[in-house]
């Protein structure tokens, strides 16, 4: 199994208090990682220190094999980025603006720039100046400046965020095609769950500074697909019934709705319906529900709001 980037109990404080604490992340090669969090949960932050522009207070971060330092130019060249807003020239126009990023980084391939317009869906705009783009059209841009000088990783933050349902479209498509035809490693971080669960091979939830999961999509999907919905109207009675008769620790109270969903996959309907009955629980209703992953994701990253913490 190769992993191209790493990071272990990567911390950053400012001030004595930590906004990423102890972060240990592994993306494969050749892989998009779906990077999902609330605002303010630290995805920022730990990009910005995976490419150099901040300094962690503790931790490592390997990428391509080489531990990061200061003075790694030459590694931090490999990798491709957009972080927050992209900034640009914009008085000039997209190939200009392509230009001069490729004088700074030292890149002198002259088919680069007409390939790499034409990979994110800009053409016809030569003589258009930046200032005139759509938001789509300015986020296209900041991947094609990201992806010119053919970085073996890329970066991007939010790279979604304020598009129209087209220009998520567009995006997502181009993401696919630079990881299954170009051989690029993703990482992206959004705080749209739908936009990264059809997109992503692993994801990484964090909450508060803290990675609190690490996975797979195939191994979510099928894990947690699927849950028992048991309807009642004393919940309280019922979920200590399931806590201490039925060692059950994987379930979520909606209490304004008397909704308990069952997450374990060890005990059955049949063992529910009986502890309840034998504890006098009035069930309304039991049934196996599907779960949308959306829900799933939401859970973690509401991780106070639910019974217990997820595996």
């Amino acid at each position: 199994m190769t992993y191209i980037l790493r990071t272990h109990q990567l911390t950053k404080a400012y001030r004595g208090e930590e906004v990423v604490s102890e972060v240990s992340m592994n993306i494969r090669h050749g892989e998009i990682y779906g990077f999902l969090g609330p605002n303010g949960a630290g995805k920022t932050t730990i990009m910005k220190m995976m490419t150099n522009l901040v300094k962690p207070t503790g931790g490592e971060i390997e990428i391509l094999g080489e531990k990061v330092h200061a003075t790694s130019y030459e590694l931090l060249k490999r990798i491709g980025s957009m972080i927050e807003y992209p900034i640009f020239y914009e008085k000039l126009t997209a190939r200009k603006n392509l230009e001069l990023h490729c004088e700074y980084m030292g890149y002198y391939d002259k088919k680069a720039i007409k390939e790499t317009l034409e990979l994110v869906n800009l053409v016809n705009i030569e003589n258009k100046p930046v200032k005139d783009f759509s938001l789509g059209m300015k986020q296209r841009l900041g991947l094609a400046r990201a992806i010119i000088t053919k970085p073996e990783i890329l970066i991007l933050d939010e790279p979604v965020n304020g598009l129209d349902p087209g220009g998520m479209h567009e995006l997502r498509e181009i993401f696919i095609k630079l990881s299954r035809q170009y051989g690029l490693t993703l990482l992206i971080s959004s705080h749209n769950l739908a936009e990264i669960e059809q997109i992503a091979d692993t994801i990484g939830v964090i909450r508060k500074g803290k990675l609190i999961k690490e996975a797979s999509m195939e191994e979510i999907r099928n894990t947690h697909a699927n849950h028992l919905e048991l309807v009642v109207r004393d919940y309280p009675k019922a979920a200590f019934v399931l806590e201490n008769k039925l060692q059950v620790s994987n379930f979520r109270v909606k209490e304004d709705k008397g909704i308990i969903h069952i997450y374990d996959h060890h005990v059955s309907q049949n063992d529910v319906i009986q502890s309840m009955v034998q504890n006098q629980v009035e069930i309304a209703s039991i049934n196996y529900k599907k779960q949308p992953l959306e829900d799933y994701f939401l859970q973690l990253i509401e991780g106070d709001r639910s019974h217990a913490e997820l595996n």
